[in-house]
C-alpha cells in the first residue's frame, strides 16, 4: 500500500508538472477578481418580475459556477443583478453571462449575401459562406461549406464533419433510434446497414444553394417572397451583416426573424421557432470515437421530439433554400444544414470545427437554459485582491500554529508513535496540496478563504484517526496479547470501523451542505468533504501499513520507553491472562 501511495503522489505531481500547474487557483476574496452589474432589460420597457428575476441569477449561477467550486458569486441587488468573478481576464465569462443564449430551430425561408459587393461589381450567384477561420486555428482540416442532416438507425453513427457558414454545423447524425435500434458502437462499417444519402454528390445539399443571378443594386432578386412578412422583407433587404451582425438581439419565436451567419458572409429570413432552447434536455459536449472530432450532442424534451419531426418534415418538402433549417443562438446564425429526410427523433449532434474550448461552451450555453430576461451591463469594476492577501495570511499561520499543536501533543503523549502521525499528516498535506491544483487546473476550482477553513479544521479530523488507532493498539496490548504485531492487526480491525463511520458521518454532512448551501458556505462543505476522502487514503494507505512496519523493529517490539508503548505508557503493567482454579 505504501508504494501504491507513493505512485500515486507521483502521479500526480508528474500532472502537475505536465500541466505547469504549481500553485492553486485563487478566489475573489483572495486573488481579486472583476465585479459586473447587469440591469434588465424588459421588452415593454418596465420592471422585470421577481420571478424572473431570480430564475435569471439560478441560472447565471449555474453559467458561472456550475460545479459549486469556482468562487463566483451571482446576487440581486434591487432590479439588478451583480456578478462577482474571480481572476482578471474573465471577459469570456462576463461575456457569457448576459447573452440569452438560447438556441431556436427556424425554417430557413430566404438567404443573400451578407453585405453589398463593391461598387462596379456583380454577384452572379448567390454567395457560399466560408468557414470559421477557427477551424484552421485549432489545427484542424478546413471544412466544407456543404452540409446535410440524416436519419440515422445508428444512434453512435460518425457525425457529418461539413462545416457551417459560422464554421460549425449540425451534422447528418442527428439521430432518430427507432426502438428496437441499438446504441452499441461498431468498430467495422455494417454492410447491411441502409445507404445514406451522399452529401457531396448531390448539389441540393449545398448550405446555401445556387440561385438566379442577382444585381448589386438588388438584394431581392431571386428571392422567393410566398409566407414571408412585409416587415421582414424590408429588413431583409436593408440589413448589411458588416455593419450590424445582430449579435444579441431578441428574436422573439413567434415571429419571422432576419439575421446574419456567425461570420457575417450571409442574412437570412427564417420562419417563426419551430423548436424552442427550453425543449433541450440534455446537451454535453465529448469526442466522436469514429472520426476523433469533437461534438455536441443534444436530446430534446416535452413536445421538442414532436416539434423537430415537423419543422424537418416541412423542410425536406420544401424547394431551396426552404429545405435547411437554421440554428439561432444569441441573434445569430450559426448553421443552417439541408434536410435530406424528416427526422422523427429526438436526439441530435452537432458537430463541425470544434475544439474542446469551443464545445464545452456551446454544450454550457444550452444546458443552462435561457435567460428569461435581456440584460446590459451598466458597471464593470476591479475588485482589489489587498485584503483577501491579508486574511490569507492570517489563515496559514493560524493552519501552522494548529498543525504544531498538534505535532508536540503527538511527540508529548505517544512519543515514537508520535512520529506516525506526524509523517501521516505530512503525507495528507501533501495530497491535499495537489488536489487544490489539479482541481484548479482541470475543474476551476478556487481557493478562497472557506476553503482555507475547511482545510484548517480539518487537520484535527486527520488527527482523530490516528489517536483512534493507537489508543486501540494500547487497548491490545493492556488486554495481554503475546506482541505487538499481534496487537497491531487486532487493533486495526477494530479501529477501522470507528474511522469509516466517523469519516463517513463527516462526509454525509459536507456533501448535505454542499447541495443546500451557495457560496462561503458551499466552499467549506467542499474542503471539508474533499480532506475527508483524503483522510481515509491516508489512514489505510499510510498509517497502518507504517505502523505495522515499525512493529518489526525492536525499539517498537521490545517497548523502549519512547516508544509509546512502553510499560509506563501502558499504565505500568500488562493485564496477564487470567486462569480460572479447577475443582479438585
Amino acid at each position: 500500500m505504501l508504494l501504491v501511495l507513493l505512485a500515486i503522489i507521483l502521479a500526480m505531481g508528474g500532472a502537475m508538472l505536465l500541466n505547469k500547474a504549481y500553485t492553486p487557483e485563487y478566489g475573489l476574496d483572495l486573488a481579486g477578481g472583476t465585479t459586473v452589474t447587469l440591469q434588465p432589460i424588459t421588452p415593454n420597457g418596465g420592471a422585470p418580475s421577481q420571478e424572473s428575476l431570480d430564475l435569471a441569477v439560478n441560472i447565471i449561477r449555474e453559467r458561472v459556477n456550475g460545479s459549486g467550486i469556482s468562487d463566483a458569486e451571482v446576487a440581486k441587488s434591487g432590479d439588478n443583478i451583480v456578478i462577482s468573478v474571480p481572476g482578471a481576464g474573465q471577459e469570456e465569462v462576463v461575456k457569457l453571462v448576459g447573452t440569452t443564449a438560447e438556441l431556436r430551430f427556424r425554417q430557413v425561408l430566404a438567404i443573400g449575401a451578407g453585405s453589398p459587393p463593391p461598387p462596379g461589381q456583380l454577384s452572379t450567384e448567390a454567395p457560399t459562406p466560408t468557414p470559421s477561420p477557427a477551424s484552421t486555428e485549432s489545427g484542424r482540416k478546413e471544412p466544407k461549406p456543404a452540409e446535410s442532416v440524416t436519419p440515422k438507425p445508428d444512434a453512435t453513427a460518425a457525425p457529418d464533419t461539413d462545416a457551417s457558414p459560422a464554421g460549425r454545423a449540425l451534422s447528418s447524425a442527428l439521430t432518430n433510434p427507432s426502438p428496437g435500434a441499438t446504441a452499441a458502437p461498431s468498430a467495422e462499417p455494417s454492410g447491411d446497414k441502409p445507404a445514406k444519402p451522399d452529401a457531396s454528390a448531390a448539389p441540393e445539399t449545398s448550405a446555401v444553394p445556387t440561385t438566379p443571378p442577382t444585381a448589386a443594386d438588388d438584394p431581392m432578386a431571386g428571392v422567393d417572397p410566398t409566407g414571408i412578412d412585409p416587415e421582414a422583407l424590408k429588413q431583409f433587404q436593408a440589413l448589411d451583416c458588416a455593419k450590424d451582425a445582430g449579435r444579441g438581439a431578441q428574436d422573439a419565436p413567434d415571429k419571422q426573424y432576419v439575421g446574419c451567419s456567425q461570420d457575417g458572409g450571409t442574412k437570412f429570413v427564417l420562419e417563426k421557432a419551430a423548436v424552442t432552447g427550453t425543449s433541450i434536455d440534455t446537451a454535453s459536449s465529448g469526442v466522436d470515437q469514429t472520426t476523433g472530432e469533437w461534438l455536441v450532442q443534444l436530446s430534446f424534451k416535452g413536445q421538442g421530439p414532436d416539434q423537430w419531426s415537423k419543422v424537418t418534415t416541412t423542410a425536406f418538402n420544401s424547394q431551396a433554400p426552404r429545405n435547411q433549417v437554421a440554428m439561432v443562438l444569441d441573434g445569430v446564425i450559426i448553421s443552417a444544414p439541408v434536410i435530406q429526410e424528416p427526422i422523427t427523433g429526438g436526439r441530435a449532434q452537432i458537430s463541425g470545427s470544434f475544439n474542446q474550448v469551443t464545445a464545452d461552451e456551446l454544450a454550457n450555453q444550452l444546458k443552462y437554459g435561457a435567460l428569461p430576461l435581456k440584460f446590459e451591463k451598466s458597471s464593470i469594476e476591479e475588485v482589489s485582491s489587498t485584503l483577501g492577501a491579508d486574511q490569507l495570511r492570517g489563515g496559514l499561520i493560524a493552519g501552522a500554529i494548529g498543525l504544531l499543536l498538534v505535532v508536540i501533543y503527538s511527540m508529548l503523549y505517544y512519543r515514537g508513535l508520535g512520529v506516525v502521525s506526524v509523517l501521516s499528516l505530512l503525507v495528507a498535506t501533501i495530497l491535499t496540496y495537489q488536489s487544490v491544483v489539479l482541481l484548479g487546473a482541470f475543474a476551476g476550482f478556487r481557493l478562497s478563504l472557506p476553503h482555507v477553513i475547511g482545510l484548517i479544521v480539518s487537520i484535527g479530523i486527520t488527527a482523530d484517526s490516528f489517536i483512534v488507532y493507537f489508543e486501540r493498539i494500547r487497548d491490545e496490548m493492556k488486554e495481554g496479547r503475546r506482541s505487538l504485531r499481534t496487537a497491531i492487526e487486532v487493533a486495526w480491525v477494530r479501529a477501522r470501523r470507528t474511522i469509516l463511520i466517523a469519516d463517513a458521518v463527516m462526509f454525509i454532512a459536507a456533501v448535505v451542505l454542499y447541495f443546500l448551501a451557495v457560496g462561503g458556505v458551499a466552499g467549506f462543505a467542499f474542503a471539508m468533504g474533499l480532506t475527508t476522502l483524503i483522510d481515509i487514503a491516508v489512514v489505510f494507505m499510510f498509517t497502518k501499513p507504517f505502523v505495522a512496519m515499525l512493529a518489526k523493529l525492536k525499539f517498537f517490539a521490545k517497548g523502549h520507553r519512547l516508544s509509546g508503548l512502553d510499560a509506563e505508557r501502558m499504565s505500568e503493567t500488562t493485564v496477564a491472562p487470567k486462569t480460572v482454579p479447577q475443582e479438585a
